[in-house]
């Protein structure tokens, strides 16, 4: 009888690449996959440590695997299960598998071994890992897009980060792998990929490969001309003029970055263990928009960190409301036990930090709704990934990272189709095909 699989993933792109791998791994071993409410046999639980919020989100999600099957095998994974393993170990009564970062090339055979004690930890040391997980994806089940998961790990020890912890030192994926797995996707059609890691910027300096992020994605851009490429996220001091003649002399990379401000003060920048000053940032900022007049550019944004006073908020939304950026994601700082920043006096108080976040997620709206303002009557190429269940509409991404929404048949998903961007209404951009329906 086929084993019932149940995953749960939190996080980032990377935990969601891997856990497709493990999608691809139980099918490949003639399991069957159920959704996560429903019973199973093995619930895989993905999960998240970057906020005090992840890891109570990975709490419960075992917990909700406990009260659905008591007699199933429980496997934890991800980042809280590498920082937090003897915490796992205290709240859960069925049999369990607690694999680390460092082992989830591992995860599918120890979750099907029908000779397991009760208890497998499989976490080891994460800072002596050499080398990335091998973790082959067949599909992303339900998406129009791949992510590609490059890189792990990262050696920048930002004050307030736990991920050198849990997921250890950058490691680098061997590029004969990068373009297998690249293969796998256009075999399956997809249109669009998203280059993804921890620290995609380090890609290849610990390979004796004479590659690096830069060489990479002219690569990919040269080789794969029929895919449109995305970059998830790079830092400030990695996006330089040889990536700005990447994306401008590829028509298929897509205007779209996303760069991690954190801070727009000087001196918390420096308690933050950040690389880079305001200058540098601002800098790079109108480098990207006026090589790129058309792109989207978004920003990471840490509210409340330790010793933030009210000048220092100040300045960075005062920044940010001066720079041509697009769109924020904006976090209240967490407390993580571990960091350098969780020991740090002046910790700011949590309405105060609440206030912060909330004005901060006001300017936001109100760059999505200046950047969107500014393409409306034009016409965008918008890849279509699924329809809306409320409204009909179908939806997608343009190349500038606009969620356009549109009538058309839905034998337009998976498809890239012009889309005139006619009107915004609730501050959703709307918009109608400008082909011919058949």
């Amino acid at each position: 009888m086929k084993k019932k699989i149940a995953i749960a993933t939190l996080g980032c792109k990377v935990n969601q690449f891997e856990s497709a791998s493990f999608i691809s791994g139980f099918e490949e071993n003639d399991s069957q996959l159920v959704p996560f409410s429903s019973p199973a046999d093995i619930y895989v639980i993905n999960t998240c440590a970057v906020t005090a919020r992840a890891g109570q989100q990975s709490r419960q999600l075992v917990r909700r695997a406990m009260r659905a099957n008591p007699e199933a095998r429980i496997v934890v994974t991800g980042c809280y299960a590498q920082v937090a393993g003897e915490e796992l170990l205290e709240m859960i009564d069925n049999p369990t598998c607690i694999i680390g970062n460092g082992n989830k090339h591992l995860l599918v055979e120890t979750a099907l071994t029908d000779t397991l004690p009760e208890l497998v930890m499989l976490t080891g040391k994460i800072s002596m890992k050499k080398e990335i997980c091998p973790l082959p994806v067949d599909r992303f089940s339900g998406r129009t897009r791949a992510y590609l998961r490059i890189q792990d790990g990262c050696n920048n020890f930002c004050s307030y980060c736990i991920v050198p912890y849990s997921r250890g030192r950058s490691r680098s994926l061997p590029t004969a792998a990068v373009f297998d797995q690249v293969e796998k996707f256009a075999r399956e059609g997809y249109r669009e990929m998203v280059i993804t890691g921890i620290n995609v910027g380090k890609y290849g300096l610990d390979l004796d490969e004479k590659q690096n992020i830069y060489s990479l994605l002219e690569s990919l851009c040269r080789r794969y001309p029929e895919m449109r490429i995305r970059l998830s996220s790079i830092e400030p001091t990695e996006v330089n003029g040889r990536l700005l003649d990447v994306m401008t002399g590829y028509g298929n990379f897509m205007p779209h970055l996303h760069i991690p401000l954190q801070s727009g003060d000087d001196r918390i920048l420096a308690r933050m263990n950040r690389h880079y000053t305001v200058e540098v940032f601002v800098d790079v900022i109108r480098r990207i928009s006026t090589a790129l007049p058309r792109a989207a550019i978004g920003c990471d944004v840490l509210a409340g960190f330790p010793g933030e006073d009210d000048q220092a908020a100040d300045n960075t939304f005062r920044l940010l409301e001066g720079l041509p950026v697009s769109y924020l994601h904006v976090f209240p700082y967490s407390r993580r036990p571990g960091t350098l920043a969780a020991s740090f006096k002046e910790q700011v108080d949590g309405k105060i930090k609440e206030q912060r976040v909330h004005r901060l997620r006001e300017l936001d709206t109100r760059k999505r709704q200046a950047f969107y303002r500014q393409h409306l009557g034009t016409s965008q190429q918008v890849l279509v990934e699924r329809q809306n269940k409320k409204s009909g509409l179908l939806q997608g991404f343009s190349e500038n990272y606009i969620p356009l929404q549109f009538k058309g048949p839905a034998r337009l998903r998976h498809r890239i189709v012009p889309v005139h961007f006619d009107r915004l209404e609730d501050e959703q951009p709307l918009g109608s095909v400008e082909i011919e329906q058949e």
